[in-house]
């Protein structure tokens, strides 16, 4: 890649090993490409470094600053969408999604699910190996809390809604109830003990929700590759607990603990011998290990989990379940906000269904003009997929059907226009384009004008952002780079005719595949004609 060969070739003017060169690109565009402040870092003659750097200048107290030539940035665009290999021989896992069975899947799920995709897309076009996993919420006390409900109710038939109608019930007579929750726990061990009623009827409602979210799914166009559920880990929860007791678990008031370092212990047995999320968690992490060799493993979960996941990645370090070499990242995204601030809560019942956001998405790209249903629909997730991506990871987000559903400026059905704009030109064009022979503005021989060089200063950075998005897991650095690119596009389009010119189409042709690609890596469809 461009960038680590200008560093190595700053590394060998200074004398210094490519490890210690930086390399940023400067505010203003105006001061070159590239800025390096490795002179100062190591008291070393910034003019003498320049002096052996094509294109390098020196500005303030010694910060390098290199402007590429034409020619170089001409030699990138044909190969601007060939990533760096970075990844080859190495996993990362990416669990995401992960809604509770029997409950709607509400907007709260929605961050996980877009943003857990688009890493996963970012570390696959990076050479990983990169492994999905829809780490369902099928086992645990909320199965108590339906069950002791559907026993109470003598249920037969029910669905999707009647599930969570019934859960949010279980929560306001638990109100006055303190008894209840001990009931649900005493229906969970039913359930983890074998009862055959029990199993039955969680089976059922597994497969109630699975139809549900599969749903969801095909809409958002989400395929993940393993749903391994928390039920998955029943049988692998026995050598965790052994394992624990043997080397770090702590019996305290009848429950089975391990001290993490934090302000509270990770709870591995409830004092009535039940499993934890924890203890299903550990059991996860020793089958990822041993099943895929991870170098790294996301896990896409809200803010909110912080201490837990904290405590989660000391406790399998302290039993030994992965190496120094993995790492256990939370990425801790924000929130879906009420518009007056608060949580969703199924619990409270005032979840907002994302089925019907998607729908209304829908409906309202429909009236932009997208007459057929499949642009109506990639318009349409696509804005809601753009909104949400399109923020800062940690950000929290206010719900707001206007503000979620808008189509116009920064929003992806501006991205997608723009791509459907470049296919349309270059559908006019009767002659095949040759990125080799790439040249000039054809017959004239002379400098690009500042349209042509602004797209062409922007989009060979493409490689680097994603690189970058993929390091921080910030698929928004990714926006941010495509609606720039298409700014640049469309005021060189407005400005200057593209048919009958090489170059032009040629540059064209470059910024249709990047915004096609980056569009694709977001999990957004990039339509041809809208």
């Amino acid at each position: 890649m461009l960038r680590d060969k200008l560093r190595q070739t700053i590394a060998d003017a200074a004398g210094v090993d490519i490890t210690e060169v930086q390399l940023e690109h400067p505010n203003l565009e105006s001061y070159g490409d590239y800025s390096t402040n490795i002179a100062i870092k190591n008291k070393l003659d910034a003019k003498e470094i320049a002096s052996k750097i094509p294109g390098a200048s020196v500005a303030g107290s010694g910060f390098i600053n290199i402007t590429l030539s034409q020619d170089v940035l001409l030699s990138l665009i044909s190969n601007v969408c060939d990533m760096p290999d970075i990844g080859q021989g190495k996993t990362v896992i990416v669990e995401y999604s992960s809604p509770n069975i029997a409950k709607h899947f509400g907007i709260g799920h929605l961050r996980s699910t877009i943003i857990g995709q688009a890493l996963y897309n970012l570390y696959k076009t990076l050479g990983y190996k990169t492994v999905g996993d829809n780490h369902l919420g099928d086992w645990g006390t909320q199965f108590g809390k339906l069950l002791y409900m559907i026993d109470k109710y003598d249920l037969v038939d029910y669905d999707i809604e009647k599930l969570e109608e019934i859960y949010i019930e279980f929560h306001k007579l638990a109100e006055n109830n303190k008894t209840l929750e001990d009931e649900a726990r005493k229906w969970f061990k039913k359930l983890e003990d074998g009862d055959k009623w029990a199993r039955e009827i969680w089976h059922k409602c597994i497969q109630i929700s699975l139809r549900e979210f599969d749903r969801i799914y095909d809409l958002l166009e989400v395929k993940i590759d393993h749903a391994y559920g928390e039920s998955f880990y029943e049988g692998k929860m026995q050598e965790i607990i052994k394992l624990a007791k043997e080397k770090v678990a702590i019996h305290s008031e009848g429950a089975w603990i391990i001290e993490t370092g934090h302000e509270s212990p990770l709870i591995l047995l409830k004092s009535d011998g039940g499993t934890t999320y924890a203890t299903r968690d550990l059991a996860t992490i020793l089958y990822r290990t041993t099943e895929f060799d991870p170098v790294k493993i996301i896990y896409e979960v809200g803010v909110e989990q912080t201490l837990y996941f904290a405590q989660l990645f000391s406790a399998s370090r302290k039993l030994g379940l992965v190496s120094g070499q993995v790492e256990l990242v939370h990425t801790k995204h924000g929130l879906y906000l009420a518009p007056e601030g608060r949580k969703f809560s199924t619990r409270e019942g005032n979840t907002v269904k994302l089925d019907e956001v998607l729908e209304e998405a829908i409906n309202r790209a429909k009236t932009l003009g997208c007459t057929d249903i499949r642009t109506a629909t990639a318009v349409g997730i696509g804005a809601i997929k753009y909104f949400d991506l399109s923020h800062g990871i940690q950000s929290n987000i206010i719900f707001d059907w206007d503000r979620i559903l808008a189509l116009q400026g920064n929003s992806s059905p501006y991205l997608q226009y723009t791509h459907a704009r470049i296919m349309s030109v270059l559908a006019k064009n009767n002659s095949p384009l040759s990125f080799p022979s790439l040249k000039l503005r054809e017959g004239v021989g002379g400098e690009l004008n500042p349209e042509e060089l602004s797209i062409l200063r922007w989009i060979y950075r493409f490689p680097e952002v994603i690189e970058e998005a993929a390091s921080r897991y910030s698929p928004n650095l990714l926006c941010n780079f495509i609606y720039e690119l298409a700014q640049r596009y469309n005021t060189f389009y407005n400005k200057h005719p593209i048919l009958g010119n090489e170059f032009r189409l040629a540059l064209t042709k470059s910024v249709g595949d990047v915004l096609k690609k980056g569009l694709n890596l977001l999990g957004i469809e990039a339509p041809e004609k809208m």
